[in-house]
């Protein structure tokens, strides 16, 4: 695994390049991980792939100083920038990247591969969703990063959060909440760093936003191989939402259910992550 770094505009963006292989893969980890989570990819599928993974803004070790503003623009530019500091141009000959570029992304990071493949759909040959976050807006989410009261709020909270431990401890008694997410939220922010974390990187990446409709279409009309990948307890992105991504696409589309929560991308769900690899 071999750790670089690339300067977009006053940023400087860590990746790793993983494997040697033919083929070409872009990977990009979930909320509060980094690019490492990718790496035992290299003993798994490093002779057959050349992966490469970004730290993603306020993520790993990554200096993001672009405001807390990250769009899809940014995103393009950055792996754009990426795969020409090492000789390689998508842009130049569509036809034959089609069959090589494969899209990897777990929960965050599935969001931002898929708001990559609405720009590249012709260029991408298969995407490979683990418990993706973007297939479906997530109420708190809207409100507390794209309108105006809802982040000024966001901002009060995580500088002052005593009302919401309340107010979350309520929610959950009644029934209102799961436990196990009850438990991810009151973790982050029981923790002034991590909520001060939270809050930036979650306003930073609010401009990512998929448009699901215009990328099934695309998958329909380029023919993108699509695997997904979910955890049967898990009470954080359910399965569910990828049956209803699913629908209209079937013919390129399958989900698999593994046995496990949230953390999908693991090295002891390899079999599953190589297969959706490899079929």
């Amino acid at each position: 695994m071999d750790k670089q770094v690339v300067t977009y505009k006053s940023s400087h963006i860590c990746y790793y390049r993983i494997g040697t292989g033919p083929r070409l893969g872009l990977c990009f980890h979930g909320y509060g991980e980094d690019a490492t989570s990718f790496a035992f990819l290299e003993d798994l599928a490093g002779t057959q792939y050349t992966f490469y993974a970004i730290d993603l803004p306020f993520h790993g070790q990554t200096s993001w100083k672009e405001d807390l503003n990250f769009t899809h623009t940014d995103l393009q530019q950055i792996i754009h920038d990426l795969l020409l500091a090492n000789n390689i141009n998508l842009l130049v000959d569509a036809p034959k990247p089609h069959r090589e570029l494969v899209l990897m992304g777990f929960s965050l990071g599935g969001r931002v591969a898929l708001s990559l493949y609405q720009a590249w759909p012709q260029l991408t040959q298969r995407l490979v969703l683990m418990a993706p976050d973007g297939l479906k807006v997530n109420f708190w989410y809207w409100l507390s990063t794209r309108t105006w009261p809802g982040n000024k709020l966001f901002d009060f909270t995580m500088k002052y959060p005593g009302w919401f431990f309340l107010f979350l401890k309520i929610i959950n008694k009644l029934g209102m909440v799961n436990t196990s997410i009850f438990k991810f939220v009151n973790f982050y922010i029981g923790n002034k760093e991590a909520r001060i974390q939270l809050y930036e990187r979650w306003t930073t990446l609010r401009r990512l936003k998929p448009n699901i409709k215009r990328i099934k279409a695309s998958i329909l009309q380029n023919k993108t191989t699509v695997r997904m990948i979910y955890g049967r307890h898990d009470r954080i992105i359910l399965p569910i939402r990828g049956e209803k991504f699913k629908e209209g696409i079937e013919a390129y589309c399958t989900l698999t259910v593994i046995a496990s929560g949230h953390q999908v991308l693991h090295e002891k769900h390899s079999n599953e992550i190589l297969q959706s690899l490899k079929d």
